[in-house]
């Protein structure tokens, strides 16, 4: 795979009218693939919508593949006194392969700023993960739909300043529709819709009933949310989203570095931050914290995220992982940042979706503390190859690549005789260090699939703070 093309592609990720009456009976009667109450999301997103369109306003054919451009009109969000972009408008790509028969296709969600002119062409890591599998692969662009202002007050706002914002509209009007989440999901709903619909147009290109769904960041966090709501999404890989159970994770952040990382600063500055523990955030959180819908959660995860994260601890897994149901895999990224630039994350990513689409077992991966510095791990089929990836910090819980640079160290590990790695470390003499364990598997996907287990923090003066034990893979 070309860097550049890769870089690119991971950093989007990280970053027909006469159908839509049949389109919104077919949404407000959907069942909800869960056995929790519903909440606002559940009914903001089956909630009918009449601006909901879509048009096909380019379309290329060639021997390969049909790549189809979607002007796609979502949903409308608030009022025109309360934001000045209430028509959620997107670039929607899809990209067909003429040997495409699964039934299974890809939607990536990615970000983007409205206005200008229609893109003149996909990412082209969409095409390759097309052909690569014969499987559908479409992109929705503009989620959330931004710049926002908000109330007239003539600040355009993006990414978390603009869900910062929406939240603290959410607190004060005690209006759990408020909540910028809310619209970002119900974007991906009505881009699945639309991939279906557009699709249809044409009997000669595949169609698509189930859905893959990926995305980062922001559209990670969207990805865990619209699995939640459509039972279409069969299999789920959010990215670089490290952060259900937010309020013990959030802690967590704030109990490790002793203050606010500048990633959230955004949330920081609304005054979110130290509100966390109040009771009236509590409905807030209900709504939007994936953890809140972890028992829908039943579909094979891929859950992908960067060990030097600017947002996130890397020990943040602890808060969530355990509790998912179903299939799950974990993969930390070594020596990676929010943006996981010049990382192999794409390949997971893809071997993850390949063997989806082709119905191909995943490793099931089982660890244990190994002493209290370092982990004891499983994995069945046996890997290609099994890393200990370290990191240590001598003067602060600090493991953000933009803080520390590249400090992780990885060396190889041999099975014992029982089949099972061992990877151990020495305890820093000050400090703090990192670790986990990394298996390279083949699943017959072209591209290895990279599975880690949680990574463990361990102090100097003793203990560690991080789980002690899990399962991941297949059931």
């Amino acid at each position: 795979m070309n860097e550049s093309v890769r870089c690119r592609f991971l950093l989007a990720v990280v970053a027909a009218t006469a159908i839509v009456g049949l389109l919104d009976e077919r949404v407000s009667a959907r069942e909800t693939p869960a056995a929790t109450a519903l909440t606002e999301l559940d009914r903001y997103v089956a909630a009918a919508d009449d601006s909901f369109a879509w048009q096909i306003v380019d379309r290329r054919d060639d021997e390969q593949a049909t790549t189809l451009l979607v002007d796609l009109t979502s949903q409308t969000w608030r009022d025109a006194d309360e934001v000045d972009r209430t028509v959620w408008q997107h670039w929607l790509w899809i990209v067909v392969p003429r040997a495409a028969t699964s039934d299974t296709g890809l939607l990536v969600i990615s970000g983007g700023a409205n206005g200008g002119d229609p893109p003149q062409k996909p990412a082209a890591m969409l095409r390759e993960i097309a052909l690569a599998t014969n499987s559908v692969v479409a992109e929705v662009g503009q989620v959330p739909n931004q710049p926002l202002e908000f109330f007239g007050d003539g600040e355009p706002r993006y990414e978390d300043n603009l869900l910062a914002r929406s939240w603290q509209a959410a607190l004060k009007a005690h209006d759990p529709s408020w909540p910028g989440q809310l619209p970002m999901t119900k974007s991906a709903v009505r881009a699945m819709d639309a991939v279906q619909a557009a699709l249809a147009t044409d009997p000669q290109l595949a169609q698509v009933d189930r859905f893959v769904v990926t995305g980062g960041s922001k559209r990670g966090w969207t990805t865990w949310l619209t699995a939640a709501v459509d039972d279409r999404v069969v299999a789920i890989a959010p990215v670089v989203i490290d952060m259900l159970n937010i309020r013990e994770s959030m802690r967590n952040h704030h109990e490790a570095y002793g203050f606010w990382a500048p990633a959230i600063g955004d949330y920081e500055r609304a005054g979110l931050m130290d509100r966390m523990d109040d009771d009236a955030m509590t409905p807030l959180l209900n709504i939007v914290d994936p953890y809140s819908y972890r028992e829908r959660m039943t579909m094979p995860k891929c859950i992908i995220n960067a060990s030097g994260d600017q947002f996130f601890t890397p020990d943040s897994s602890q808060f969530y992982f355990a509790a998912l149901p179903g299939e799950k895999l974990l993969a930390y990224v070594p020596n990676a940042d929010h943006s996981l630039r010049n990382s192999n994350a794409l390949e997971t990513l893809t071997a993850f979706y390949a063997s989806v689409v082709d119905g191909r077992p995943r490793p099931e991966v089982e660890w244990e503390l190994a002493g209290e510095t370092g982990w004891r791990v499983s994995c069945d089929p046996p890997p290609t190859r099994a890393l200990l990836w370290h990191a240590v910090n001598p003067e602060a819980r600090d493991f953000r690549l933009d803080k520390v640079g590249p400090i992780y160290k990885s060396r190889e590990l041999s099975p014992d005789g029982d089949g099972k790695y061992s990877g151990v470390v020495a305890r820093p003499e000050e400090g703090f260090a990192a670790v986990f364990v990394q298996l390279k598997c083949d699943i017959g996907a072209g591209v290895p699939l990279r599975v880690t287990t949680p990574v463990k923090i361990i102090t100097a003066g003793g203990g560690a703070a991080t789980s002690s034990g899990g399962v991941a893979g297949g059931e």
